[in-house]
């Protein structure tokens, strides 16, 4: 079952008073392309939750957001006692405070280089982190996923609509090209006897054979119609498929190979049944190669 590149899928948690939150989205790309949108504080964990991503999304424009509010105790940075009482033992050596003319107040001093750090078991909490983040990333994918497979079934649905459409067209070009020919045979028999009739000349039949030769020639079709019928094979192989492996891009592939069988029969043949037939079937793989572009 093929799978749609449009996606949503979201997933939080509530650990020792901080929430956490994950966001995706996906639309379609040639390729996997991941736009990772983190808080300040979890910049070093990108490159981790990147690789969650590729492990499960094989192609889309992936846009992951990390959001959290830690309302614990332990949100709280640490006061270097050494370095406040550093910047207070210089102060008080100032001639304004000695005299009263300046009083010295604490808050200014928090802003000072190295009077608050963050708390020193940091590398431990951001590996506890990360952890979360990642199995957040993995539940945010089950519920984009199916998503995707959600969309992909409708896609399905109007891929095979199109497909039968181009197969029945298809069935019938190849019904009326034998007749092509020998329509065309009749034809030139009569005008040529007509014309040999009106000179009075005796046509030959190996000349008559040897035009209706280099014209069938001209526009035989079987093998473009063979071709195509065996694009649209594989058309229905990938449709009718219960793997999840991405074929988005063969589908775009083999779509631009049935619309090249489908010029050349166009081209060849000078049928007007044919041409209004040939037609129908451009103008549907038309809309199958606007449809895949949302295939994974």
């Amino acid at each position: 079952m093929i799978r749609s590149m449009t996606g949503f899928g979201e997933a939080s948690r509530h650990v020792d008073g901080v929430h956490y939150a994950v966001e995706l989205r996906s639309l379609n790309n040639k390729y996997f392309k991941a736009s990772i949108r983190l808080p300040e504080q979890l910049q070093a964990l990108e490159a981790d939750l990147e690789a969650a991503l590729r492990h499960r999304i094989a192609r889309g424009s992936v846009t992951l957001t990390v959001s959290f509010a830690d309302t614990s105790a332990s949100a709280a940075l640490e006061v270097n006692h050494q370095a406040l009482d550093r910047y207070v033992e210089q102060l008080r050596r100032s001639k304004a405070v000695q005299t009263g003319e300046v009083v010295i107040d604490l808050a200014p001093l928090l802003a000072l280089p190295g009077v608050l750090q963050n708390p020193t078991d940091e590398d431990d909490r951001l590996q506890q982190t990360r952890t979360l983040l990642v199995g957040l990333v993995g539940e945010a994918c089950d519920h984009l996923l199916s998503m995707r497979r959600r969309e992909g079934a409708l896609l399905n649905e109007e891929l095979e609509g199109h497909r039968d459409l181009i197969a029945d067209r298809l069935a019938k070009i190849r019904e009326q090209a034998p007749r092509v020919i020998a329509e065309y045979e009749n034809r030139l028999r009569l005008r040529m006897e007509e014309m040999f009739r009106e000179a009075q000349l005796r046509v030959e039949p190996v000349e008559m054979i040897r035009e209706i030769a280099v014209y069938a020639e001209k526009t035989d079709i079987a093998e473009e119609i063979s071709r195509l019928g065996g694009h649209i094979e594989q058309f229905t192989e990938m449709l009718a498929s219960d793997e999840e492996q991405p074929v988005g891009r063969t589908m775009d592939f083999l779509a631009q190979e049935m619309l090249r069988e489908a010029n050349t029969i166009a081209s060849k043949s000078p049928d007007s049944l044919v041409s209004r037939l040939i037609v129908e079937v451009k103008g549907t793989i038309d809309r199958i190669k606007e449809q895949v572009q949302n295939v994974e």
